[in-house]
């Protein structure tokens, strides 16, 4: 008996081999292996758990994000209205010190920030993993004129510039529901964000899942369920979906990091989230403006969305490469 046949016959008298085998452990076997995707892991971790426990922080913590501490005690601000104290106005009392000009705390307004960023990406990122896979999936096994249809729509998207539409095309959307002379409430900003974020995003996922299920429909085991009488629905289900997971998973989790950075720089050039709401990009847009008297306002923002944007970039690697060895370089 060779060492060949000696290993199939102990992978498949021992189940416990053949579920160490399996694709989902070995995927988290390579996982584990790369320190760097774990360190990226466990960081994207605290940043998710930090913005999920912004309000109980805050609360610990004795502070909010609204109140301007400066008119409650005019001593924290100096003549010119920057902070007091050394460092932005640190201390013991205000942990990454106080805004220049309004006061706040530095400290929870970035916590709040974490959290709306966070969110907004997330909720994006959901809603463009969700219409991608089902327009990609969808033209991808109809094929014929609903594939090329599909095709068309999807190269007039990608040759948008999507940043410049952004500016140009959210005003037009809060002045379909807002009079011109109202405040724009914030849960509508925040909708239409997730919504044009979402609606530009999901023709690369849709494309590349076109062409993979354009390949596996010709498979053997798709005729075979075709022959058995599955229903389409089912076909897709269990025949195509489990096949796609891996690519789906690598590109919502590229996804997310670009969609931090491109809500935060809507929020930076005025057409996102505004202030008083606290956000990624209304912190470092209104850090530049006074980064010349003031740094670290400016810096804790901007370091903590290098941080994430990179861990989340260097976690997306690590998992392509788990997920699908023969993509490492």
């Amino acid at each position: 008996m060779t060492d060949e046949s000696v290993e199939k016959v102990t992978t498949s008298g021992d189940p416990k081999g053949g579920e160490g085998r399996s694709p989902g452990r070995l995927a988290w076997k390579r996982f584990k292996r790369d320190r760097t995707g774990v360190i990226s892991a466990c960081i994207v971790i605290f940043f998710f758990v930090i913005g999920v426990a912004a309000p109980l922080i805050a609360k610990l913590y004795g502070k909010d994000p609204y109140t301007t501490y400066a008119s409650q005690d005019p001593s924290l601000l100096d003549a010119f209205s920057y902070p007091a104290g050394p460092n932005g106005g640190m201390s013991s009392e205000f942990w990454f010190g106080i805004e220049p000009q309004l006061g706040r705390d530095v400290f929870t307004f970035l916590l709040y920030a974490i959290r709306n960023s966070l969110g907004i990406a997330t909720a994006a990122t959901l809603l463009t993993t969700i219409v991608g896979v089902v327009v990609g999936v969808t033209a991808g096994y109809l094929g014929g004129k609903t594939d090329y249809l599909v095709g068309r729509v999807i190269d007039i998207l990608l040759s948008f510039p999507s940043t410049l539409f952004f500016i140009a095309f959210m005003p037009v959307v809060y002045g379909i529901f807002v009079k011109p002379d109202d405040n724009i409430p914030t849960g509508l900003v925040v909708f239409s964000l997730i919504v044009v974020l979402s609606a530009f995003g999901w023709a690369s996922i849709a494309r590349l899942l076109r062409g993979q299920v354009l390949g596996l429909r010709e498979r053997e085991f798709v005729e075979a369920a075709k022959v058995t009488g599955a229903s389409p629905m089912r076909i897709v289900f269990k025949e195509l979906l489990p096949n796609l997971w891996t690519p789906i998973i690598i590109q919502s989790t590229l996804m997310l990091p670009a969609y931090v950075t491109a809500e935060a720089g809507l929020a930076f050039l005025g057409v996102g989230v505004t202030d008083p709401t606290p956000d990624w990009g209304v912190m470092i847009g209104r850090g530049a403006t006074f980064y010349t008297e003031d740094i670290t306002f400016l810096l804790f923002p901007g370091l903590a969305m290098v941080i994430f944007v990179l861990a989340f970039n260097l976690l997306g690697d690590s998992v392509r490469d788990a997920l699908d060895p023969k993509s490492k370089r």
